[in-house]
C-alpha cells in the first residue's frame, strides 16, 4: 500500500472515532438533530474510504479512480461534518458554504470512485 492510501487509512480510523465521538455527544451533551447528521456521515465516509483503499490495493499501486473517489470523499466528509459538529458544540463556523461545499466533494468524491468501475486490467500482482 502506497503512502496516500497509508495516509487515507489512518484519516479513515480518526473519521470514525470522531463519529462515535459526535454521536455520543448528540446522545450526552447535545441532542441537536445536526450533531447526529455529522456523527453518521463521519463513520459512513471512514466505511467509504476504507473500501475505496482496499479496492485500490487491489489493482495495484498506480493511480486508481478509486483512491482519488477515496481521498474526495474523506475530504468532503470532513469539512461536511466538521461545520455541523463545530456549528452545534462550539458556535464556530469554518468559513460561509462550508457544509455545501463539502456536501458537493462528496457527490463528487462518490461520482469519481464509481468511475473505478470502468478501469480497465488489472494492475496487481
Amino acid at each position: 500500500m502506497n503512502a496516500y492510501r497509508r495516509f487515507l487509512v489512518l484519516l479513515a480510523g480518526l473519521m470514525g472515532a470522531a463519529g462515535v465521538a459526535a454521536a455520543a455527544a448528540g446522545a450526552h451533551v447535545n441532542p441537536d438533530p445536526n450533531l447526529a447528521t455529522a456523527a453518521s456521515f463521519l463513520m459512513l465516509g471512514a466505511a467509504a474510504v476504507i473500501g475505496a483503499c482496499a479496492l485500490a490495493a487491489a489493482r495495484g499501486q498506480g493511480w486508481s479512480f478509486a483512491t482519488a473517489g477515496g481521498g474526495i470523499i474523506a475530504l468532503g466528509t470532513l469539512l461536511f461534518s466538521g461545520t455541523l459538529a463545530g456549528r452545534v458544540l462550539w458556535d464556530v463556523v469554518l468559513f460561509p458554504m462550508a457544509a455545501p461545499i463539502g456536501g458537493t466533494m462528496l457527490i463528487v468524491g462518490w461520482l469519481v470512485l464509481g468511475l473505478a468501475a470502468f478501469e480497465r486490467g488489472s494492475r496487481a500482482g
